[in-house]
């Protein structure tokens, strides 16, 4: 890969995990090296192999995996064949790692001055005041505000991203020459994740650090990389200098990838997802993997038998034809043109959203958070609001309120009027029919959905609740309409959540919302856990059903490039209020207000990608 001086390589590895079905093989013979002082990125879909790889870097692989072959050299020492003893003095002192989740990854019974203290101690030996002294220092370094007071909190008391930073402390305190940081920004807002991302810059800066940085958004490998690993079904299929990797891509996985990012120069067209999944481990592969995928592929590349031409240490694709303009897109037909909003189907004047505080008997307006704090919202059919700031800003409190699905504590004033009927305090019928109108598509799908109940009864759960007045016939074949419209086969009704692929679970989601065909749908983050190419499909989806229907969306978001893809306005929320609300093309290009420019100039970019 490099001239420079090699921290970390890994050559050969082979990782064997034992499952019900049989033993199989996520990682097969990948090598990579990092410079010291450098960030190599590792990038591609979910479950090709990035975290196994980098739990096999620290040994800490589950119980049921294996290295079956390979080695793992940090500066000169091969670290496999060492014994256990031995990896936990390299583990915090000379290998620190970030966990993509920190709220699950932090001791929720030790203060988080105890967690950075634990490294301290055991790796520099520190003790007594000089041990607390420099936890307040690592606070104060990673930006944790007044950190003599924090070093005595609890993981609950802060906020997501000082969660996080905590655990960049815990990575760093002990000096270490590597670290990984397992998708480190992926649940925060654009912000924060400029904060932690410029925080790990200036520490790399400072202290000649070695990244290895895992992520499946590709603005902020633009960003962050030196050099770039592209992982596909165990394999790396292209390893390359950063610049190299953006401005000509050698293998048609990465030509995808780029081609299904949404951004402004795409809205109205079709994405250029990816079709299909990550291959099945139990399974032999011939030939080239990516090849039933590929746009590219001739029958060589299946077979194996077509000749590999190395690049940047890996092989690429020899078969591949001159690139074209092509994508998957050319073979779907592509999106009708959108109609002209018509009429309002949303409108909500001086919603406020009010949480008590303490345990007051006798409370005034003081008492209380002011979650949502008068806002207005309206929406109309064939239109999409994108709702977006910082987290703990009000908006997906805000969406909840819209379709009152808080709690009882929850203090809501205001008027809301969905399809021009006013919503306050709905019930029996009422409520039904607020329901049947709008509907919301969470987060995650795989909380949401019931792991006990098939596709098949969800889906006919929703409409027995909310169409009792289709028949039974009406209710399986629209159903099955369901199924088709999201791209799943009807094989998928006898099948349960847990069976499906990320991506396949929101289609699930998206299904069930749309089972009672409401006017309005709150989609709350509905991306942002997915790949790039399963975000494609979802966003593809959603556009082709708007076209189709009319739907109105309130997309809840931080990712500004779904916004400039699919929104047509945009409103800007911050502690509660609306700062900002306008076309699309004027928030983005023109911000009135001076946070929108704050939010506009953390947004990670590709460049002229």
């Amino acid at each position: 890969m490099t001239d420079e001086k090699t921290l970390l390589e890994l050559r050969n590895l082979e990782i064997e995990v034992d499952t019900p079905r049989g033993p199989i093989r996520p990682v097969s013979g990948i090598s990579l090296s990092i410079p010291k002082g450098k960030t190599l990125a590792l990038v591609g879909e979910s479950g090709c192999g990035k975290s196994m790889t980098a739990l096999s870097v620290m040994r800490l692989l589950p119980g049921n995996a294996r290295i079956l072959s390979g080695t793992d050299t940090l500066s000169g020492e091969d670290l496999f064949p060492v014994p256990e003893s031995v990896m936990q003095a390299v583990r915090g002192r000379r290998i620190g790692m970030i966990f993509q989740e920190p709220s699950t990854s932090l001791n929720p019974v030790m203060t988080v001055g105890d967690q950075i203290g634990e490294v301290l101690s055991r790796h520099l030996g520190l003790k007594g005041k000089e041990k607390t002294e420099e936890e307040i220092a690592w606070l104060r370094r990673v930006g944790i505000p007044e950190p003599e007071k924090r070093v005595n909190a609890f993981p609950f008391q802060l906020s997501g991203g000082q969660k996080q930073r905590c655990m960049i402390a815990m990575a760093l305190a002990g000096d270490p020459d590597l670290v990984i940081a397992d998708e480190p920004t992926t649940a925060l807002d654009v912000t924060l994740q400029k904060q932690i991302l410029d925080l790990l810059l200036r520490l790399q800066a400072e202290r000649s650090l070695s990244l290895l940085l895992i992520t499946h958004d590709l603005a902020v490998v633009r960003k962050m990389a030196h050099y770039v690993a592209l992982m596909y079904a165990g394999e790396i299929v292209e390893q390359a200098p950063a610049d190299e990797f953006f401005s000509h891509q050698a293998h048609p996985y990465a030509k995808q990838l780029l081609a299904a990012l949404p951004s402004t120069a795409r809205k109205g067209k079709l994405l250029a997802s990816i079709p299909g999944t990550v291959p099945d481990f139990l399974q032999p592969i011939e030939g080239c993997r990516f090849a039933p995928r590929c746009l590219w592929a001739v029958d060589a590349c299946r077979e194996g038998t077509i000749p590999l031409k190395p690049i940047s240490d890996v092989h690429a694709c020899a078969c591949i034809r001159p690139y074209s303009e092509k994508t998957r897109t050319d073979d779907e037909p592509p999106l009708p043109p959108k109609a002209a909003p018509g009429r309002t189907l949303l409108e909500a004047k001086g919603l406020r959203v009010w949480f008590p505080e303490g345990r007051k008997l006798f409370r005034t307006d003081k008492d209380y958070v002011h979650a949502v704090d008068g806002i207005d919202i309206t929406l109309r059919e064939n239109e999409t609001l994108a709702l977006v700031g910082e987290s703990g800003s009000g908006k997906t409190t805000a969406g909840k309120a819209i379709l009152r699905l808080l709690g009882k504590e929850a203090k809501i004033s205001g008027s809301i009027r969905i399809c021009g009927e006013d919503t306050a305090s709905p019930k029996g019928k009422n409520l039904k029919a607020l329901r049947q109108a709008a509907q919301i598509i969470f987060q995650d799908p795989f909380s949401s959905l019931d792991p006990r109940m098939t596709v098949g009864e969800t889906l006919l759960e929703a409409l027995e609740s909310l169409r009792p007045d289709m028949s039974r016939e009406e209710k399986s074949e629209r159903i099955r309409g369901l199924l088709s419209r999201v791209g799943l086969r009807e094989d998928a009704l006898r099948r349960y959540p847990h069976e499906f692929s990320g991506g396949q679970r929101q289609r699930i989601a998206i299904a069930r919302a749309l089972a009672p065909e409401p006017k309005l749908i709150i989609c709350d983050e509905p991306t942002s856990a997915l790949d790039v190419s399963v975000q494609a499909q979802i966003l593809n989806l959603l556009g082709r059903i708007q076209r189709e229907t009319g739907i109105a969306y309130l997309l809840i978001t931080h990712n500004f490039g779904v916004v400039e893809y699919i929104a047509d306005r945009v409103a800007v929320m911050r502690s509660g209020k609306i700062v900002e609300e306008g076309p699309l093309e004027d928030v983005l290009q023109h911000p009135a207000s001076t946070y929108t420019r704050e939010l506009l100039d953390a947004v990670p970019r590709l460049g002229g990608i």
